[in-house]
């Protein structure tokens, strides 16, 4: 697939639309509307069977949502990935980790969304007081066992793939 030409629909300082003109191998046009966002972290807290979850109003779904914490930092997409979840989880949570272990990459919508995350687990943790951004400010934390965690995924209480892929990613980690 080749792009012929792109145009930028929207832009906000989270994220970017493009629409892009392409050629496909047969040599038919079509078009691709393109959800350009920066690459985020979502990070897995973890004391020994006790995950730290965050729970926040999604304003798209028009519900409040249970999910490990994540985020980009507009204005900062260059950000070490490191560094980011490191922010996001003092940001999120108050809590700071002694040691961050990388577990994998995830593609959020890849047929729409050129944004990737990268998904960390934190542990060795201390807590502290949280630095949340202004849109975070409803935003709840909680220390749940891992069996809840589950039991809250098979009740639909718990729907956000990102967080979903990335537990199976730490339970993958577990079986090596």
């Amino acid at each position: 697939m080749q792009t012929l030409n792109t145009r930028q629909v929207y832009e906000n300082p989270w994220m970017r639309l493009r629409e892009d003109k392409i050629l496909r191998a047969d040599g038919s046009e079509g078009i691709y509307a393109v959800v350009d966002k920066p690459t985020y972290a979502l990070i897995i807290p973890l004391d020994g069977e006790r995950l730290h979850v965050v729970e926040q109003f999604r304003y798209p779904l028009g519900l409040r949502r249970w999910e490990f914490p994540q985020g980009t930092a507009p204005g900062m997409a260059d950000t070490d990935p490191l560094e980011l979840a490191a922010r996001e989880l003092r940001e999120e949570t108050g809590l700071r980790a002694g040691q961050m272990v990388e577990l994998g990459l995830l593609d959020v919508a890849a047929g729409m969304s050129s944004q990737r995350g990268r998904v960390y687990l934190a542990t060795e943790l201390t807590e502290g007081p949280h630095e949340r951004e202004h849109e975070e400010q409803d935003m709840r934390t909680a220390w749940i066992e891992r069996k809840e965690f589950e039991a809250m995924i098979q009740r639909q209480e718990v729907t956000d793939a990102q967080s979903i892929a990335a537990y199976a990613m730490l339970l993958m980690r577990e079986r090596q």
